[in-house]
């Protein structure tokens, strides 16, 4: 089935990177990604740190952003302790060890990100992650260095188990979009579309396609700011078209929802 592939993002230090290894290949794990490091060749502090685990190091591959690390993989999983106002699902390193061999069993290119040893990753790399790992470690000292980190999250994929329970989402935000926010939504969508004869030929297929698009906006929660977001996207790619008259009978010009 093979293994995720972990991916350090801006390491600081060399022998941070080797102790990093070792805890990788104490699990099992031995393909190594480095984002933009601070040194551009591995030290030999790396080698030594890495206690013999010089296969990982001697096949470690560098690119210059987390986007190119990940552009071959399926799911991404980001590592932090830190709440982020991202809306993303979040799972113990135990739960995210058990999807990701759901995962890699089902055929998909897994990798798993770590962040620079003094900040952590920000939040243009966590986006790019489809789902937050975060242990549950106690809330008066939960900081862990880089190795640790690295070490929690091999050692639960090592052991995990073929039975993930249920994904859950994180609720601390208060102002997730109501029923009828998505229903307006969905609406807003579907009568651009047809304004600009994306229908066409396929009007026979409407009614599936439309349950296509409803289905994949409520694949997780919409934020009252994600759906007014996406209704300003819709608006401004409509903006100016001359398709007025082809627009549906009762449709009405929806309100500004650009912020």
């Amino acid at each position: 089935m093979g293994a995720p592939v972990v991916i350090l993002v801006r390491p600081q230090l060399g022998k941070n990177i080797g102790a990093a290894a070792r805890a990788m290949l104490n699990c099992g794990l031995d393909e190594l990604r480095l984002v933009a490091p601070r040194q551009k060749k591995l030290s030999s502090s790396a080698y030594a740190m890495s206690a013999g685990a010089d296969r990982v190091l001697d096949k470690a591959r560098v690119f210059p952003s987390v986007a190119a690390a990940i552009a071959d993989l399926h799911r991404v999983y980001a590592t932090t302790a830190r709440p982020r106002e991202l809306l993303k699902p979040v799972a113990t390193p135990r739960h995210a060890a058990e999807m990701m061999r759901a995962d890699m069993a089902a055929g998909q290119g897994v990798g798993i990100l770590f962040g620079p040893e003094r900040t952590g990753l920000d939040n243009d790399d966590t986006v790019l992650a489809q789902t937050i790992i975060s242990a549950p470690l106690n809330p008066d000292f939960s900081s862990l260095n880089l190795a640790q980190a690295v070490l929690l999250v091999a050692w639960e994929w090592r052991a995990a188990t073929v039975d993930a329970p249920p994904l859950a989402f994180d609720t601390r935000s208060t102002d997730v979009a109501d029923w009828g926010e998505l229903v307006g939504l969905f609406e807003h969508i579907e009568a651009e579309l047809a304004a600009a004869g994306y229908f066409g030929n396929l009007e026979h297929k409407r009614p599936k396609i439309v349950r296509n698009i409803r289905n994949s906006l409520q694949r997780g929660p919409l934020l009252q700011q994600d759906v007014r977001t996406l209704r300003g996207v819709v608006k401004a790619l409509s903006h100016g078209r001359p398709t007025a008259k082809r627009r549906p009978r009762g449709w009405k010009p929806p309100p500004s929802e650009v912020d």
